[in-house]
């Protein structure tokens, strides 16, 4: 027993170690970089206060599946849908004007967020190569629940899942790999 779990922690402290981990930008660098090398941009749309948020940090974006495959296909973003970050996207300059530095718990909604229509959190947001927005997914997903998601919008299936129906079968044939 004492092995097992020595080499459970040797092996969860050579991950931590190796540094891996997903390579967060803020959403105007995925779009300079869009320009470089065309890729989609996954955004992590999350608040602060939000307990949901924290465990998809502590849960998903720790699996090494999931950070492996979000840095191979996506420019992954982090962002605060109450912060103050500035992002101009698709030639508009998107804002928090009514943004209170210092403030404990919920903060005002940033112009940003309302545009990709997110009014829960957390959500993951999609933009395809050009930076077009494809579709916000509300709420916590473990990693195979995130799967999906992700290989759905990597590999451009999502353009074919145009009803329920479709979407439903989708789910049916889909074969999880992440551990």
């Amino acid at each position: 027993m004492k092995y097992i779990i020595l080499s459970a922690f040797l092996a969860l402290t050579s991950f931590v170690s190796s540094g891996q981990e997903i390579q967060w930008m803020s959403m105007n660098e995925a779009l300079e970089a869009q320009k470089e090398e065309p890729k989609k941009i996954f955004v992590d749309v999350y608040t602060v206060w939000c307990g949901p948020c924290k465990l998809l940090d502590k849960n998903t974006f720790s699996n090494r599946d999931v950070i492996n495959y979000i840095n191979t296909h996506f420019y992954p973003v982090k962002f605060n849908a109450e912060g103050k970050e500035v992002v101009t996207y698709n030639g508009f300059t998107y804002k928090n004007p009514q943004y209170q530095e210092g403030r404990k718990g919920r903060n005002a909604t940033h112009l940003f967020t309302r545009a990709l229509k997110v009014t829960g959190y957390p959500s993951l947001a999609y933009f395809d190569e050009e930076g077009t927005f494809i579709q916000a997914v509300p709420g916590y997903k473990t990693p195979q629940q995130l799967e999906i998601y992700l290989k759905m919008m990597a590999n451009d299936d999502y353009k074919n899942l145009t009803t329920s129906a479709a979407w439903n079968e989708y789910q049916k044939n889909f074969k999880p790999t992440f551990q």
